[in-house]
This record gives structure tokens, C-alpha cells and sequence, in this order.
């Protein structure tokens, strides 16, 4: 029962104090303990993982099953493979893959699977998806890389694949009626921060103008806190708290649920905080 309960007012400015220890002692947001720190290479490889048990999962009626963009389940599989056949491209320096088309240039691997055994499409990407492991496993993840007009360090690159092939496992467990899935919290804290970062990206993607301080702040294991500058008007910044969800928050910057579905909580400037959230969803790749 608080001091208030018995008539007594509590001391001035007690709870600016206790939250202000509290945020000393562990900042806001931060799972304690820790997820164990992995490499950008290690979470592709384990994503990697996941998604070929999934795989193992599926009947010849659910690789059939629609999934996205008019592909089923397994022309999604053939985009994928497609993907890292122009990662592939890219890491051996291939010029035309930098300015290549995300979708189109996948297609042709996504509609070569039409008639395939599903066993053959799914070793098919186990191989590519291996490549690309033996590829990186030596090199410089800070190394600048071009593929599907971005331009990025490779270690960051690694971490949108493994935010990609996860975000199309759960197509495919929604497609086949299958609970989703959510990264493991070493890979999760890596996704959460390239989401984070590239919220600028995001906003200038969504033509937001307005300039907006946003203190994000996501729950749960690979979470963590980002005070982030978005927006490119020289007017003064609104301040917006929002705190999500981490895993929650990846799906709405894979342009899977809305920010309704993501049910944040929000302090400050409501209507910047909607547009920085509408914003997240551009930064889907499908």
C-alpha cells in the first residue's frame, strides 16, 4: 500500500528519482541478461537453419499453397534461392546485381520451381543459402557490397537476409497453417538494431518532412533502446517515445501487421509517432 493509502504524500519528486536509478541500473528496454553477441555471418546461418527445418515440415499440398505476390509457397522458396544467387553475384563483383530489381530479377528462380519435386527446391536453396555462408566466412563484414540498389556494408546486408528469409518463413507457416515463429534472441537483438537504424532511411522513403526525436524503445528478448533523429525539415523536432514489441516491431518493418496490430505505446506528438511508424513499413523488401 503506498504512503498516499494512509494519508501521507509521498516525498516530492520521488518517482523522477526512482525511475532516474532505475534507468541508471539497467537502460530502458535492455534484456537482462543479455543475448550472447553473434556475428552478422552467425545469424544468417542460423536463420538459414530455421527456415530449412521449416521446410522439412511442409506436404506435397502445402509447398502448393498460395503465399505472396501470386507465388505459392514453393515459388517463394525459388525466390529466395534467387536472392542469394545474386548475393552470390554480388560478392564476386558483378556489377549489373547493384542496380537489379529485388522481385524481377528473382523471378526467373521462382518460376523455374513450377513442376519441381518440393524436395528439389528445397535442397536447391539449402545449397545457395550454403554458398553464401562459404562465401562470407572469411571476408570483411565492414566491406562496402551493391545488390538490389543498396548500397551497404556486408555485415549489415547479411542481417536483412536473415530478416528476409525470416519474414518469408512465417509466409510460408501462414500459408501452410503453421504457428509463426520469431527469431532467437541473438539474431533478434541484430534485426531489432538494423531496424532501428535505418528508420531514417524509412522516413525519407515515406517523404516525411517533418523533423521528429523519437526515443524507441522494444520489449522482450533482443530488444533494446535508440534515440534516433528522423525527418528533414529545418522546423524544431518533436519529441515521441514509442515502445513496441521487438519482435512485433520487425513484423511491421516487414510491412506484415500495421502499427494498430502492433498496439505501441506512445508519449508526445501522436501524429508524428503514427508517421514514423507508417514510415517502418517501407523498408520491406518482399
Amino acid at each position: 500500500m503506498t504512503g498516499e493509502a494512509h494519508g501521507q504524500a509521498l516525498p516530492a519528486g520521488l518517482r523522477e528519482r526512482v525511475l532516474s536509478a532505475s534507468l541508471r541500473a539497467r537502460a530502458a528496454g535492455r534484456p537482462e541478461p543479455a543475448p550472447p553477441e553473434i556475428s552478422p555471418a552467425e545469424a544468417f546461418s542460423r536463420t538459414a537453419d530455421a527456415f530449412h527445418v521449416t521446410l522439412g515440415l511442409l506436404n506435397g499440398g502445402q509447398w502448393a499453397a498460395p503465399a505472396l505476390r501470386g507465388l505459392d509457397v514453393q515459388g517463394l522458396v525459388g525466390h529466395l534461392i534467387g536472392v542469394e544467387e545474386d548475393v552470390h553475384r554480388c560478392l564476386t563483383g558483378d556489377p549489373e546485381v547493384a542496380v537489379a530489381s529485388h522481385v524481377a530479377s528473382t523471378q526467373p528462380a521462382a518460376n523455374r520451381q513450377a513442376g519441381r519435386p518440393p524436395a528439389l527446391t528445397r535442397a536447391e536453396w539449402r545449397r545457395a543459402a550454403d554458398h553464401t555462408i562459404d562465401l562470407v566466412r572469411t571476408a570483411d563484414l565492414r566491406a562496402e557490397v551493391a545488390v538490389h540498389g543498396m548500397r551497404l556494408p556486408l555485415g549489415l546486408l547479411l542481417i536483412i537476409r536473415a530478416f528476409e528469409v525470416w519474414v518469408h518463413e512465417n509466409d510460408i507457416r501462414e500459408a501452410a497453417a503453421l504457428p509463426p515463429s520469431a527469431p532467437e534472441a541473438s539474431t533478434l537483438s541484430l534485426m531489432t538494431s538494423a531496424a532501428a537504424s535505418l528508420l531514417p532511411l524509412a522516413a525519407i522513403r515515406a517523404d516525411l518532412n517533418d523533423s521528429v526525436r523519437v526515443h524507441l524503445v522494444l520489449t522482450g528478448p533482443g530488444g533494446g533502446t535508440w534515440d534516433i533523429a528522423v525527418g528533414q525539415s529545418m522546423s524544431a523536432p518533436a519529441d515521441v517515445t514509442i515502445v513496441a514489441d521487438a519482435v512485433g516491431f520487425c513484423r511491421l518493418a516487414a510491412n506484415r501487421v500495421t502499427a494498430a496490430d502492433l498496439d505501441p505505446y506512445v508519449t508526445g506528438d501522436q501524429d508524428r509517432a503514427a508517421a514514423v511508424l507508417a514510415a517502418a513499413t517501407t523498408l520491406a523488401l518482399d
